[in-house]
């Protein structure tokens, strides 16, 4: 049983809200989320990273029961015994982002693309490499008829000439929510989702599976990607220092940096009451 005066659910960001900005989680981070599950309260990773990265992911957040990945598109429960199971997987038609893209050049001018179509462990995105793009070991020069043969989990999208908020804020204006999620997770790139997918529809799977109320979920989160799941978690919003302005405006309370274990600090005070 939960004890009282603690939330039922905890689900955290990773990159930039549990991990460092030198790609480590510490020890003593580990360490709190094990007293966490230790207090019979689930963990859940909620991340932009896609399935193909699901081994780094649970490296990086070894105490999780639940796993949101894709940025909500993927959900997987780890905590059943024969093996990892996956609850959703949802992908973006390739004809529907064609003619997304084509309507954002058409306001914007030329875009870099990637996708990200396989879930293979590793798997390369394809496309038009960027130079900002920090993860060159993971990418394959692909053409854009290449990248739109099949559907995908996830799409990115930049421009020379625009801040990705503007891009994101025209981009949100012409492509209706029902068509694509639209979002930015601090790497530069707009995110093209699949209509319907954000943090808060995947973390909504785990709630539902484990019978817990949105009003008993506790979140961390830096990035506008993870303000649906600041507008659906009712126990509290904890955004870390170095978290976007337009999260820390959503939050109810602000923790340290991701390098200064904010994310922990709040977890063991909250265990210490």
């Amino acid at each position: 049983m939960t004890r009282p005066g603690l939330p039922k659910l905890i689900a955290t960001d990773l990159d930039g809200t549990l991990v460092r900005s030198d790609d480590t989680v510490s020890a003593y981070t580990h360490g709190v989320l094990d007293r966490v599950r230790a207090a019979g309260i689930p963990v859940v990773g909620a991340t932009g990273r896609g399935p193909r990265l699901a081994e780094l992911t649970r490296n990086d957040i070894r105490a999780a029961d639940y796993l949101v990945m894709a940025g909500g598109g993927r959900v997987v429960d780890q905590s059943d015994p024969a093996g990892p199971v996956v609850l959703r997987d949802e992908r973006l038609a390739r004809d529907v982002l064609a003619r997304l893209l084509a309507d954002l050049e058409a306001e914007v001018g030329p875009l870099t693309v990637m996708v990200e179509a396989s879930d293979e462990h590793d798997a390369p995105l394809w496309g038009d490499y960027h130079p900002s793009w920090p993860y060159p070991d993971r990418f394959e020069a692909r053409t854009r008829d290449e990248c739109l043969a099949v559907d995908v989990i996830k799409a990115f999208a930049r421009t020379a000439d625009h801040h990705v908020d503007v891009l994101l804020e025209t981009a949100r204006r012409i492509v209706p929510p029902e068509v694509a999620t639209l979002t930015q997770a601090g790497l530069g790139f707009v995110e093209i989702c699949p209509p319907g997918v954000d943090k808060a529809s995947g973390l909504t799977v785990v709630a539902q599976q484990l019978g817990v109320d949105p009003a008993e979920v506790l979140v961390f989160g830096d990035m506008p990607n993870d303000l649906p799941m600041f507008e659906w978690a009712g126990w509290a919003r904890v955004a870390v220092a170095n978290a976007h302005p337009l999260v820390r405006a959503a939050a109810d309370e602000v923790t340290l940096r991701n390098d200064d274990d904010g994310v922990a600090v709040y977890l063991d005070r909250l265990l210490s009451r």
